[in-house]
């Protein structure tokens, strides 16, 4: 793994960054998504997992929009390693802590790009026994190398093929709490 940046960096970064969505925009973003999920989810007591560490803003930020009961849990599967590309393989860094045999399912997460990620964590529950599965992402990246056959179930917001940060997104590990989503200049 490479040497984290420096402030200076993560300050300039910040500074050249061109700001893709404004806080208000992913609020009316969550609310809608909220909506959606409510309408489809709100009869079946589901388990929600945030997909650490960028599902975690998207969780938290969703937890108090969902009113009706469902049990939450987390797990960490990454491919970026603290690094603006993503590795080969995918690294479990925490399974899934609640059981979801019988139980209906939603991952949240920040992002949608390539969906490698997305469609193990699929797999995986499948795997335990999930009766189904669905996805919820605030952000849907815009290019033509998604996984094959791969799709999210709720989506609040498309952006252009950039590299993206805030709202749980981040730059090399940092900027998971910038309030609104930056593309990083040149990338």
């Amino acid at each position: 793994m490479t040497q984290p940046p420096t402030r200076q960096e993560l300050e300039q970064v910040m500074r050249e960054a061109d700001q893709l969505k404004s806080k208000a925009d992913v609020e009316a973003a969550l609310d809608r998504m909220a909506t959606e999920i409510t309408a489809a989810m709100s009869d079946q007591l589901p388990v929600v997992y945030a997909i650490m560490n960028g599902g975690l803003a998207i969780a938290g930020q969703m937890m108090t929009r969902l009113n009706f009961p469902l049990e939450m849990g987390y797990m960490h599967a990454t491919r970026y390693r603290g690094e603006t590309k993503g590795q080969a393989d995918l690294q479990w860094q925490a399974m899934p802590s609640v059981p979801m045999q019988g139980r209906h399912v939603l991952i949240l997460d920040d992002i949608f790009d390539e969906g490698h990620t997305l469609a193990e964590v699929i797999s995986a529950c499948e795997a335990q026994g999930a009766l189904s599965v669905k996805t919820a992402v605030l952000v849907n990246k815009i290019h033509d190398r998604k996984h094959p056959g791969m799709k999210v179930d709720f989506c609040g917001m498309d952006i252009e093929d950039r590299y993206v940060f805030g709202y749980g997104m981040d730059y090399r590990g940092f900027w998971r709490n910038a309030p609104g989503i930056y593309a990083v200049k040149g990338l």
